[in-house]
């Protein structure tokens, strides 16, 4: 699918954001909640833009919504209706347009201008059940069952016209197959992008394999990681680019551990300038952070030599 999203990753490199949910918790704000960042679209949306404007003047060219966790099934647990649950998935891309036009950007060196972009998240089903399925996949649902959950949030955020669609932190390759169906004919293009464990996905399905589904999507206009450790980015970049021959998006974890028991994270950061190098010599076109990546590591990326960036 031909866009200026498409163009601006064949044409550069572009940096995209960090973990909104830690700069959300910096900022004081509590995510102990089903709905994650998502209820703070109903709550406090001037939240969530200041924090996509924390990320564009860190020097992110791409903001990824607040979308992750928002679905019409979630939103109906907390007694949100079909009509407001659609216009507060709107509102997630409304709100990363509005930290843009906020932005004071200069152009990148050289430039004559530099634009900004909205990514409009689909995170996976396991998402909406809040319960960290979303890094098992497996579901027990088929791929018609999927595309049926998926569907009516992606027409909605589509029709709020984001520069790209990020169908991220996908765990196995039946949802990947139902996220690909469910993206068809909505006229706006798309990442897909895994979450792995080495060089499977979570789910236990070789990388080859799973990114070989995007190969022929039309509507795909880049394929990738998120949501996994630093050391596993450089090799699925790789393989990525390799079997599709699309552009390629990394956007892991800092590297630290999550104790569940403790309610804390552990460890240190993983998430270093050498790293980011190496993903983008291995084909990375995009490349941000997830959980626990905030607007100084962004920093450090958009402010890197152009030659660690070619």
């Amino acid at each position: 699918m031909t866009s200026d999203f498409a163009d601006a990753l064949a044409s550069g490199p572009l940096v995209l954001d960090g973990g909104l949910s830690n700069q959300l918790e910096a900022a004081g704000h509590d995510l102990g909640d089903a709905l994650w960042s998502a209820r703070l679209l109903a709550d406090d949306p001037e939240a969530i833009t200041r924090a996509h404007l924390a990320y564009f003047e860190a020097g992110a060219d791409v903001v990824i919504t607040s979308s992750y966790q928002a679905t019409f099934e979630g939103f109906a647990r907390r007694g949100i209706g079909g009509q407001r649950a659609a216009e507060l998935l709107a509102l997630s891309v409304e709100s990363a347009r509005e930290a843009a036009r906020r932005a004071r950007v200069g152009p990148p060196a050289g430039g004559a201008g530099r634009r900004l972009w909205v990514a409009a998240s689909a995170g996976p089903y396991g998402a909406m059940l809040a319960d960290g399925s979303e890094y098992r996949g497996r579901y027990g649902l088929g791929v018609a069952e999927l595309e049926r959950f998926h569907r009516p949030r992606l027409e909605v955020l589509a029709a709020a016209r984001p520069d790209v669609l990020a169908l991220e932190t996908v765990p196995d390759t039946v949802e990947a197959v139902a996220l690909l169906r469910a993206v068809r004919g909505l006229g706006v293009p798309a990442w897909l992008s895994y979450t792995v464990d080495g060089d499977r996905t979570r789910a236990g399905q070789p990388l080859e394999e799973a990114f070989a589904l995007a190969a022929e999507a039309e509507e795909v206009v880049a394929v990738g990681v998120n949501c996994c450790a630093p050391g596993d980015v450089s090799g699925a970049v790789r393989t990525a680019a390799r079997v599709t021959g699309k552009p390629v998006v990394a956007y892991p974890n800092s590297g630290e551990v999550w104790d569940a028991r403790a309610r804390a994270w552990r460890g240190r950061s993983l998430f270093a300038p050498r790293l980011v190098r190496e993903w983008r010599a291995a084909g990375a076109r995009l490349v941000g952070g997830c959980c626990r990546v905030g607007p100084d590591a962004i920093r450090s990326i958009a402010s890197a030599p152009s030659s660690d960036s070619s």
